[in-house]
């Protein structure tokens, strides 16, 4: 078995600026540590167990297979957090027949992010009887 010992999400914006003040101002992400220098400098922001890395600079948006899936406490109170700093709600939250809180963003180059609130009671944090 190949033991990780941390895990890292690289994306090459379209223009790196626009992407740091989304992730950095925006989402409020903690910067991890930034390397380079100049308007495409790299910036890592902590995504709890893992990393987004923000470097380089891309001519493309992603592709549309990408996807980042954030998990947060309270879908809620991060739509109304994120709609006070100008972020547009792709959807609004909805729990999921699966049990799951869901709400949609978008980045600027247009990556879905998930953000993802798992209710007290639902099985991936409660197992009764263990």
């Amino acid at each position: 078995m190949v033991h990780v010992l941390s895990s890292r999400i690289l994306l090459r914006p379209t223009d790196p600026e626009r992407s740091r003040a989304f992730y950095g101002e925006q989402l409020g992400l903690a910067v991890y540590r930034e390397f380079g220098t100049g308007p495409d400098r790299g910036t890592v922001y902590f995504l709890g167990g893992g990393f987004l890395e923000v470097s380089g600079r891309s001519e493309t948006s992603p592709a549309p297979a990408t996807r980042l899936w954030l998990q947060v406490a309270d879908a809620g109170a991060a739509q109304d957090e994120l709609r006070a700093k100008g972020v547009e709600i792709v959807r609004p939250p909805v729990k999921e027949p699966w049990g799951l809180v869901e709400m949609w963003i978008a980045d600027p180059d247009g990556t879905p992010i998930v953000l993802v609130e798992v209710p007290a009671d639902h099985p991936m944090r409660c197992r009764p009887g263990i």
